[in-house]
């Protein structure tokens, strides 16, 4: 008979993340010179000073590669044959997205051909969807080692003339580790999706769109009542909850859910890195993970991504 203890090592979890951010970007300051936007709107509105840029030569797959690989460099103990499952979060694959991504990485990390892989086509959501996608995928088969990879290089579609969007995202890529005995657990989670806001965020011949007032507006509804009501199903209440790491749409973003969330009872719980890295697009949520929560001494965290379809998803992580 197993023991709450020994169920809860034998839970798929997250037990590390690691990241790929290029060095090379645009400086923010200079885009907002450009459209007439100051120092006070770029910070305060936008929230990024410098947004970084992949190489034309590299593809969505070379940044997971690099994001990949990173991982198994901090962890010796993780072997790439030890990988069962790859899943690839991207919404912007390599080429024109046929294969999919999540093939292309397998053979380019060298991992084995015993892996499953497939791609989740999702954006700011997806980080929250894709944990919980490949925790049931592996718990359904008993694998026990898997690797969530989101890379969604928004340099390949945005146009550098648009001001609502050539100021806000910056390239990157993350992976996380998931398996048993992991030092972070998936709590309760929760979905929503909108399709009749779907014209809001799209691409049209290769070039994206964004009704920027819409988006905001549907964060500013949205994701404070969701997480409301996760806390609620939960049997939790905000003060149980150490930090809230949203997604990093924009400095106006988060600020504006943080006051509007319990009315702005505890704002500074809503964790805000950005600066140097924009809207990260499905890397938003893992890059706060990596830097803020992991190595943290806090013992429970809310996760809510919100963008694309319309979509959403929020959940509870906890140590066990």
């Amino acid at each position: 008979m197993f023991s709450v203890f020994d169920w809860e090592a034998m839970m798929i979890g997250i037990k590390s993340i690691a990241s790929y951010v290029p060095a090379a970007g645009v400086d923010n300051y200079a885009q907002g010179a450009k459209f007439g936007k100051d120092e006070e709107f770029i910070l305060g509105k936008i929230g990024s000073a410098f947004l970084p840029r992949k190489d034309d030569a590299q593809e969505t797959s070379d940044l997971c590669v690099e994001a990949a690989n990173q991982l198994f460099a901090n962890n010796p103990g993780l072997s790439r044959d030890a990988i069962d499952v790859l899943i690839v979060v991207t919404q912007n694959g390599d080429e024109e997205g046929l294969p999919h991504t999540s093939a292309i990485v397998q053979h380019k990390l060298g991992l084995s051909t015993n892996v499953a892989t497939f791609d989740i086509s999702l954006g700011c959501s997806g980080y929250v969807y894709g944990i919980y996608a490949i925790k049931g995928f592996m718990d359904a088969t008993g694998l026990k080692n898997g690797l969530l990879v989101t890379a969604d290089p928004y340099s390949k579609i945005v146009d550098p003339e648009d001001r609502n969007t050539t100021m806000l995202f910056g390239d990157a890529a993350t992976a996380t580790w998931l398996g048993e005995d992991a030092p972070w657990q998936l709590g309760k989670s929760m979905f929503g999706t909108d399709g009749s806001g779907a014209e809001f965020l799209k691409t049209t011949d290769g070039a994206f769109f964004m009704n920027g007032r819409q988006v905001f507006n549907f964060a500013l509804v949205k994701v404070p009542a969701h997480l409301n009501e996760l806390l609620s199903d939960s049997g939790l209440k905000s003060s149980d909850i150490d930090a809230f790491c949203i997604h990093q749409g924009s400095a106006a973003i988060v600020d504006a859910v943080a006051r509007r969330f319990e009315d702005g009872k505890a704002p500074e719980k809503f964790v805000k890195d950005m600066l140097e890295t924009g809207n990260t697009v499905s890397s938003s949520i893992p890059l706060l993970l990596e830097k803020h929560v992991l190595n943290s001494s806090w013992k429970r965290i809310a996760v809510s991504g919100f963008g694309v379809g319309l979509s959403w998803g929020s959940a509870i992580l906890y140590r066990p």
